[in-house]
């Protein structure tokens, strides 16, 4: 199938964020005695926070307000987004097609954040839409979020190219019957580039 539109995973995926984000889960966990390891939170890459509070507190018998640990975790976030890096391997894909094909951000993040990140990286201007947490009911791996990206675009799925950096994107990109693009290993590759340019900083 020919490539009709581009679709792009926010956090992990254009942004570096991910790192930043696991910051924020650590402040916020520990202060309401969450048990949050390192590796349950890569594993749920996508999941809005208050789904992941919510899910989190259940498990454990806690007595909690999950909106409330939610916004807080936002907010702490919120004042890391200045540190935030483009990935530059996919943002380069992004710029490469302005223009040229119509594209969208898909993310399970807040419209905020994700507006936020989006115009701190300087790249904002390249997408025609922006579908967030709040703008479908069933998160993912479900196709819902890639779906309503799509029709905002106005290019049928199955024409679509979306770019994910979890297994839950990953299975909600082939849900939605769009070609999936998994970025770890090109965000595998800047960094080892980056720690090669660090030991060598003369080239």
């Amino acid at each position: 199938m020919p490539i009709k539109a581009l679709i792009f995973d926010c956090d992990g995926t254009l942004a570096d964020s991910m790192p930043l984000h696991w910051r924020a889960w650590e402040q916020i966990t520990k202060s309401h005695s969450i048990h949050f390891p390192i590796e349950r939170f890569y594993s749920l890459g996508g999941v809005p926070a208050r789904d992941i509070v919510k899910m989190l507190g259940q498990e454990q018998g806690l007595s909690i307000d999950h909106l409330a640990v939610a916004k807080e975790k936002e907010l702490t976030f919120e004042r890391l987004i200045p540190q935030i890096q483009e990935i530059a391997l996919v943002t380069k894909v992004a710029r490469e097609n302005f223009g040229i094909l119509p594209m969208a951000v898909a993310s399970g993040g807040t419209r905020r954040i994700v507006t936020e990140t989006l115009h701190h990286l300087g790249i904002s201007h390249l997408f025609q839409a922006v579908v967030v947490s709040e703008d479908v009911v069933n998160q993912k791996p479900a196709p819902d979020i890639y779906l309503e990206a799509a029709r905002r675009l106005g290019v049928e799925p199955r024409y679509c190219c979306a770019y994910e950096d979890t297994d839950l994107g990953i299975q909600a990109i082939r849900s939605a019957g769009m070609d999936p693009v998994d970025v770890r290993p090109l965000l595998a590759k800047q960094n080892a580039a980056s720690a090669k340019s660090a030991d060598n900083p003369t080239g």
